[in-house]
C-alpha cells in the first residue's frame, strides 16, 4: 500500500501549515510577497520530518523534487537527500539515506528493511529544495500507525542565518537546532534563511501566528552592518513579547572562527536587548554569547569551520553543547 505524505497516519513535522494546506513551505505566500528575497528560501523546508510507525519488515521511501541545482558548499548527499533514522527518537539510529543519483533526477526512491517488530521511523527530507512529493510504500498486511508525539510536542522555532538553515552540516541531522530536537524529543520550525534573515517586521508578525513553545534568534550574520543589527534587534524582540508576554527568548550571537571589533560590536548590540528586558522585568529571556562556542578546543577550532563562518558537524557539536543547556532551562522554567 502507499501512502502519500498527506495521509493518516503519516505525520509531517516541522512544517507549519501543511496540515492546512498539504504544501511544503515554510512562509506562506503572502508573506513571501512582502519579503521577495524568500520567495525560494521561503519554500524549502530545512527541518521537515515525516514519521510514522510499522511493524513491516522492509518499507519503501519515494521522494520527487520541484527543484534540484547543485550547493557551492555542500554534496548531493547533505542538501538533496533524505536521512532514515529507525527507533525511538532520542535513541534513534540511522538506517541510510534516499538520494537523487545526479542533479537530473528529480524522482528517487530506496527500500530498506528492519525487523517486524513496531518501530519508529523518521524520514529527514531534503533541506536544500522544495519538495514535490513524498511517498511511503508498505507491503500488505503490516501495520502503520501514527508516530509517538514529541515529548514537547508545541514545536520550538529557530530564527536567522545559513547557520541556523543547517549549512554546511554533512546532513539534515547534524544541525544544532536537529540535535537538540533530537535529545529533548523536542518539534521544531527551522527558519533560518540562508543570506536573507534580516529581522524584518514582516517576519516577526507572522511568526507571532504560529503557535510555539520558544523562540531562538540569531541574524547578526545577515545583518548587513552594525546599525541594521541596532535598528531592527531589538525591535524583533519587541514585537515577539508584545504578542507573547511568557514565550521563553534566547538571543544567540553569531558563532565565528575569529572575533574580530565587528563580530563583538554585534555581539554587544544582541546583548543590549538582553540586559533592556531584564532591566524592564522580563523572567522569560536568555542570551548565549556566541564567542564561547570554541573555547573547548583553542587549539583545533579551525575544524570546527569549513571557511571560518559554517559550522562544520563538529562545529555543531559544540554550538549543541552551549545552547542546548539553556534551552532545557529555558523550557523547564516556562
Amino acid at each position: 500500500m502507499t501512502y502519500s505524505y498527506k495521509d493518516a497516519p503519516l505525520k509531517v513535522f516541522g512544517v507549519p501549515s501543511i496540515e492546512k494546506t498539504g504544501i511544503f513551505e515554510r512562509v506562506p505566500r503572502d508573506v513571501r510577497e512582502k519579503i521577495p528575497s524568500l520567495e525560494f528560501l521561503g519554500r524549502r523546508t530545512p527541518g521537515a520530518r515525516l514519521g510514522f510507525k510499522t511493524d513491516a519488515p522492509s518499507f519503501t521511501v519515494r521522494i520527487e523534487l520541484e527543484t534540484l541545482s547543485p550547493d557551492i558548499g555542500l554534496s548531493i548527499y547533505t542538501c538533496q537527500s533524505a536521512h532514515v533514522y529507525l527507533g525511538q527518537r532520542q535513541k534513534s539510529k540511522f538506517l541510510g539515506l534516499v538520494n537523487p543519483p545526479n542533479y537530473d533526477t528529480k524522482f528517487f526512491e530506496k527500500t530498506f528493511n528492519k525487523s517486524q517488530e513496531m518501530e519508529e521511523i523518521t524520514v529527514w527530507l531534503p533541506r536544500n529544495e522544495i519538495i514535490k512529493n513524498v511517498e511511503i510504500e508498505i507491503k500488505e498486511g503490516y501495520g502503520v500507525f501514527e508516530p509517538t508525539p514529541y515529548k514537547y510536542s508545541k514545536p520550538a522555532l529557530y530564527y536567522g542565518s545559513s547557520i541556523t538553515e543547517c549549512a554546511a552540516a554533512s546532513n539534515p541531522c547534524a544541525s544544532y537546532n536537529a540535535l537538540i530536537s533530537r535529545h529533548l524529543d523536542l518539534d521544531y520550525y527551522n527558519f533560518g534563511f540562508s543570506g536573507n534573515c534580516r529581522g524584518e517586521d514582516e517576519m516577526a508578525n507572522y511568526i507571532n501566528t504560529l503557535d510555539i513553545s520558544l523562540f531562538v534568534y540569531d541574524y547578526d550574520h545577515n545583518a548587513p552592518t552594525p546599525e541594521h543589527l541596532a535598528l531592527t534587534h531589538e525591535r524583533f524582540f519587541k514585537k515577539i513579547r508584545e504578542k507573547n508576554p511568557n514565550l521563553p527568548i534566547v538571543m544567540i550571537s553569531r558563532p565565528t572562527a575569529t572575533f574580530d571589533d565587528d563580530a563583538r560590536a554585534r555581539r554587544d548590540i544582541i546583548k543590549k536587548t538582553y540586559e533592556n528586558a531584564i532591566k524592564n522585568g522580563d523572567k522569560n529571556v536568555y542570551f548565549v554569547d556566541g564567542e564561547e562556542f570554541f573555547k573547548d578546543c583553542p587549539d583545533d577550532a579551525e575544524v570546527c569551520f569549513t571557511d571560518t563562518i559554517h559550522p562544520t558537524d563538529l562545529g555543531f557539536y559544540y554550538m549543541t553543547q552551549k545552547i542546548e543547556p539553556v534551552v532545557i532551562r529555558a523550557l523547564t522554567q516556562a
